[in-house]
C-alpha cells in the first residue's frame, strides 16, 4: 500500500514538473490542463504610452479529459473613456498527438476560437480577445525536453461585421494569418521535493500576424516570468514589444500583461 502511494505521489511531481514550463503567458501549449480540474484567471493587459489604457480579461477553464478543455473568457476595457463590457469568447482544445518518454515528450493540438465585440473597428490587426468579432482555428506543436519546453503555433483569423463596424477612413483587414514560436524553462526548483515548491519560470515567445490580402505584417518579442506556488496558483508578468513590421496601427503594441490565476483539481464530476 505505501509503494503504491509512493509511486501515486512520484508519478504527481513529475508530472507536475513536466508541465510547469509548457504554462506559456501569451500562447497556449498542445498539452491540457489536468483531467476535471476548472481553472479561473484575470488577465490585465494595455498600454502605458503614449496613454494609458487597459483591459480586464476574465475567464474559466475546464479540462474535460486529457485531451478536450475549454475557455470561457469575457472583456472589459476602459477604451470608451470608462470601463465597460466589450465582449467575450469561446476557446477550445483537442490534443491529438501524444508521445510520451522518460524526460521528454512531443504533443499535437488543433483549437478553436469565436469571440463577439462591440468596438468599432480602428485598427489593420484582427485581434480575437476584446477588439474583433470572428473566429479562429490553428494548430499546435510542443516539444518537452527535460526542463525546456518549446512550442510553434500556425493559425487562420476571420473576422464579422467588418463592414458595418468600420470607423470611416480606418483599415478593414477581414483575414489574418497567426503564428507563434514560444519558449519556457523552468528555472526553480532544481530537484522536486514536494507540490508546495514555489515554481519560477522564464518565458520568452515570438508572436507574429501577416494579412494575406495586402502583405501587412509585425514580429513581436515578448519576454516573461512566472510564479507557481502549491502546484495551484500562478503569477504571470510579461511585457510583448514590436521588433519588426509595418502594420502599425494596431492595439497589440508594446504592452504590459499581469495575470493571476487559481486551479481547482478533481472538480469537476
Amino acid at each position: 500500500m505505501k509503494r503504491g502511494i509512493l509511486i501515486l505521489l512520484m508519478g504527481l511531481l513529475t508530472g507536475l514538473s513536466a508541465i510547469a514550463q509548457e504554462l506559456y503567458i501569451y500562447s497556449e501549449p498542445a498539452s491540457n490542463m489536468p483531467t476535471k480540474s476548472i481553472g479561473v484567471r484575470l488577465t490585465t493587459e494595455g498600454a502605458i504610452n503614449p496613454k494609458f489604457t487597459n483591459r480586464l480579461m476574465p475567464e474559466v477553464m475546464f479540462g474535460l479529459n486529457k485531451n478536450l478543455m475549454f475557455h470561457l473568457q469575457g472583456f472589459v476595457s476602459d477604451a470608451k473613456g470608462r470601463y465597460a463590457i466589450e465582449g467575450g469568447s469561446v476557446y477550445a482544445k483537442y490534443r491529438f498527438l501524444s508521445l510520451d518518454e522518460a524526460h521528454s515528450h512531443f504533443r499535437g493540438a488543433v483549437f478553436g476560437r469565436v469571440s463577439t465585440s462591440n468596438l468599432p473597428l480602428v485598427t489593420e490587426d484582427i485581434n480575437l480577445e476584446g477588439d474583433n468579432s470572428g473566429w479562429q482555428a490553428g494548430v499546435i506543436f510542443t516539444q518537452l525536453l527535460h526542463k525546456l519546453a518549446i512550442s510553434g503555433t500556425v493559425g487562420y483569423n476571420q473576422a464579422f461585421d467588418v463592414k458595418s463596424k468600420q470607423v470611416a477612413g480606418m483599415p478593414t483587414p477581414d483575414k489574418m494569418i497567426n503564428y507563434s514560436v514560444s519558449s519556457g524553462y523552468l528555472l526553480l526548483p532544481f530537484v522536486y521535493k514536494n507540490y508546495k515548491q514555489p515554481n519560477f519560470n522564464l518565458y520568452f515567445e515570438v508572436l507574429g500576424k501577416t494579412n494575406p490580402e495586402n502583405g501587412k505584417s509585425y514580429l513581436d518579442f515578448a519576454p516573461a516570468v512566472q510564479f507557481i506556488f502549491n502546484s495551484r496558483t500562478r503569477i504571470d508578468l510579461g511585457y510583448r514589444f514590436q521588433v519588426a513590421g509595418d502594420m502599425q496601427n494596431r492595439y497589440l503594441k508594446n504592452m504590459y500583461l499581469a495575470r493571476l490565476e487559481l486551479n481547482f483539481f478533481n472538480a469537476l464530476k
